[in-house]
């Protein structure tokens, strides 16, 4: 007695996105990360011991990639979360110890919470995601720190303009790095599996470069809950405005994290993590372009299974 024996009658029966094939995604959950042949061959997960080699190892490959652009001469295009955000400590404390500045790096916050016109949250607002950026990574790197004007935030007016910037910044030979954690439905950034129902097919799908003001899955509202307002659902936005696979795909290189445990051996991420790697490239699950590209994927190891059941 499962999910899939169940399921037909129930309350869930139709929650769950159109395109999810449940019992693909249950073969996923058997798989650990053996390699598949769909991943790019620069692309590779690294597992954690604990959250704070997570922490430890994802920032230090921002900070590398920052030093490497640096170093060469190289301008360098940031796409950044809000979530996870440790890693954000350790990228400050080796940038800081190599004295390297940030003069040269132009950011791209992906995300950002809206209401259905796109109208975001002040910047002073301990939910906003352009705070919290500011917190954690531009106000502590001090003097070294990306310059204001080259600080990009998914605001109503300014994601619109994302596409143009980042093109220009590939044409004067910038890197294009994408920094990124995996949503419960498999999203990257805020871009949702259902968004998938709106387009004729995969080309045009991947032209989409961002939504203003876009309907987020209830179990995204969930997860955010759980894991940025303290379990307090009625704090949570339902929509938020969001770049699209038309930006993120064009990454050069992905610094991926996951780590969504919760404590007891239970985590929230394993399911979306596992999915990610073996489902294989499909608009209906977002996340799943993720290893045809470049790249590192750090997660705590937990996640990589045996998911079952068990009593704590």
């Amino acid at each position: 007695m499962d999910f899939l024996s169940t399921v037909k009658g129930s309350l869930l029966e139709g929650f769950y996105p159109k395109g999810w094939d449940m019992a693909r995604i249950d073969a996923c959950c058997e798989k650990g990360v053996t390699r598949e042949p769909f991943w790019h061959s620069d692309f590779k997960p690294v597992e954690c011991d604990n959250i704070y080699d997570f922490d430890t190892y994802m920032g230090h490959e921002i900070a590398l990639e920052v030093k490497k652009s640096h170093d060469i001469g190289q301008k360098l295009a940031l796409i950044l979360p809000v979530g996870p955000m440790g890693m954000y400590k350790w990228a400050v404390y080796f940038l800081k110890e190599w004295n390297v500045s940030l003069s040269h790096v132009s950011t791209f916050n992906m995300d950002e919470w809206a209401d259905t016109q796109g109208n975001t949250l002040p910047n002073t607002n301990p939910a906003s995601f352009e705070n919290s950026m500011k917190k954690a990574f531009f106000d502590p790197l001090g003097e070294l720190t990306v310059p204001p004007e080259q600080r990009n935030f998914a605001t109503r007016d300014n994601l619109p303009t994302y596409p143009q910037k980042i093109a220009e910044l590939k044409k004067q030979g910038a890197k294009l790095v994408l920094v990124f954690g995996i949503g419960r439905m498999c999203h990257i950034a805020f871009w949702e599996p259902h968004f998938a129902e709106d387009y004729a097919n995969e080309s045009e799908w991947k032209l989409a470069c961002y939504r203003i003001g876009a309907k987020l899955h209830p179990l995204t509202i969930e997860q955010n809950a759980i894991t940025s307002f303290k379990s307090r659902t009625t704090l949570v936005p339902c929509t938020a405005n969001t770049i699209g696979p038309g930006l993120f795909l064009q990454a050069d290189y992905i610094i991926g994290g996951a780590d969504g445990a919760l404590g007891r051996g239970m985590g929230w991420q394993g399911m979306s993590f596992l999915t990610t790697l073996h489902y294989g490239p499909d608009i209906h699950i977002t996340s799943t372009y993720m290893p045809t590209l470049p790249g590192k994927l750090f997660y705590l190891k937990e996640l990589a299974g045996p998911l079952e059941a068990e009593c704590n």
